[in-house]
This record gives C-alpha cells, structure tokens and sequence, in this order.
C-alpha cells in the first residue's frame, strides 16, 4: 500500500478499507456504532472520508472488524497518524473542483507521472508568465494569476522536491511553435523546456509533428503509478472539467499503450533539445 503524504487522501483511504472491513464483517454503521460505544454520526464521518481518526480509534475499528493482517494495519495505521491537517492546496480550494483536488492528492504519493499535452506544455511545467498568458484567454487576469500560482507551488512539488516522482512527459512540438503571450514569455517557457530536458528525475520528450495521429491526438492525459499498486490512475481534462478514474482497466490501457507509443515517436536528450532551440530561433525570427 502506498504511504499518502496529503491528509485528505488519507482520509480517503481510511474511508474504504474501513467500510470494506464492516462489509466483510457483516455489519451495518449502526451496529458498528452500537459495539464500540460511539455515536453513529461517529462512524458516518469516518466513512465519509470526513475527519481524521486517532490510532486509537483505528485499531478499535480494526479488532472490531477481526483485521488482522500486519501489513494491512500498519499502512491504516501510518494513514491515520497523516489524516490530520489541511492540504497544501487549501488556499486555492475557490478555484479547484474535487477530481482535480483528487488529482492533487494522488500526485503527492505517486512514484510516476506520465503526461502528455496536444496543444499546450502540460500545466506542472510551465512557467508563471506563460501560464498567466494561456489563463488569461478564458478567466480575468487576477483569477489567472492565482491559477498560475497554483501551478508553481503544484511544480515545487513534483519537480522541485528531492523526494518528488519520476516524471515522464511528452511535449508536443505544437506547443512549441504556438505562441502564448509575448515572445520574451514564450522564449523563457521553451528555455524552461530545454532545462528540464538534463532534469534527473524528469525525461522529457518532443513529439514531432510529422509522428502522425495517434489514440489521444485531441486530448491531454495524466497516469499516475503507484509503489505496491499494479493499478495506475489516469486523468483526463477538457472544457466541461476533469475526470479520475482508477477502475476501468482495459479503458486506462489504452492511454498506458497510448504513452508508450508516442514516446517511442518523440524526439529525446540532444535531439529534444535540438527541437527546442529551433522553436527558440523561429520565435526570435518573427
């Protein structure tokens, strides 16, 4: 089981192995209520994903449901001891809809990330002012910038952090060539890119424009790997928001063959960063 840094997908965690647990062990809230003593309302929460629990009242919970697997309580028992506290997100909660507070979430436990953007860089590797031009375009410029600071503190953590993911992300070169804001914004953003190319924990990777169409020509995708999870969690944006999901298996193949696909089309190392400077000379041409 992975080890969750953020409270509230802990909370989460305690939610269903907790509920399963009462399933299993044929008894309703009300029951379970009634035999540890506590206010139904208590056991509510708690499945609700709603409050954090103490240790203490974890393994109540646990020899009540005869758990009794010792791998299975510690790592209960490591998420109760992180379910307190707020998200590192909290201050930017007006602006973020729960699949992407999910998103955040497992982002903050994931051991990879794989991504990839057809139009636009992907939102964990732009740069303040590029994303405060492409934010611009759909929300006033003061809500951009506070989007825009969602994104660098989002960047801080997955990129910037000794003890972040492995990142694995395919650029494609129309993003290089599009312009957002002024050139002196774009030209900082591709020199980002370039930087990021010699990141240790990050390959990135150019897909060219002659690749070809491919299975999420027209839509961005995010797939999140685990340690000790054979299931990855894709996410998928578009207009009308985002979507997680975790269960469909053959549907998140196809992203996870998808990915392995076009990164074997895309442009690496010295040749990314050759794709790059190109970019940056077109730009300084126009």
């Amino acid at each position: 089981m992975p080890v969750f840094q953020d409270p509230a997908l802990n909370r989460r965690k305690l939610r269903d192995a907790l509920r399963d647990a009462r399933i299993k062990a044929s008894m309703t809230q009300p029951q379970a209520a009634d035999a540890l003593e506590w206010s139904r309302s208590k056991i509510i929460r708690i499945e609700g994903g709603l409050v954090s629990l103490s240790v203490t009242d974890l393994r109540a919970m646990l020899q009540l449901y005869n758990v009794t697997d010792v791998a299975v309580v510690s790592a209960l028992e490591e998420a109760a001891r992180n379910s307190k506290g707020n998200s590192w997100w909290t201050e930017f909660n007006d602006i973020i809809k729960p699949p992407f507070a999910q998103l955040l979430s497992y982002e903050a436990a994931a051991s990879t990330i794989r991504m990839y953007h057809p139009v636009v860089v992907p939102g964990q590797l732009e740069t303040y002012d590029y994303a405060v031009a492409l934010l611009s375009a759909q929300v006033s410029e003061e809500e951009a910038r506070h989007n825009a600071d969602l994104r660098m503190k989002r960047y801080e953590r997955i990129i910037e952090t000794d003890l972040g993911p492995e990142v694995l992300a395919v650029v494609d070169e129309t993003a290089l060539l599009r312009q957002i804001g002024t050139p002196a914004v774009m030209r900082n953003q591709l020199r980002h890119l370039r930087k990021l190319v010699d990141h240790p924990r990050v390959d990135l990777r150019i897909l060219p424009l002659d690749a070809g169409a491919h299975y999420s020509t027209l839509f961005s995708f995010l797939l999140l790997s685990f340690e000790g999870s054979e299931n990855d969690l894709l996410y998928q944006e578009s207009a009308f928001g985002g979507t997680a999901s975790s269960d469909e298996v053959e549907y998140i193949a196809h992203y996870q063959e998808c990915f392995e696909e076009i990164s074997s089309r895309s442009l690496k190392e010295a040749d990314a960063q050759e794709a790059i400077d190109k970019a940056m000379e077109r730009l300084s041409q126009d």
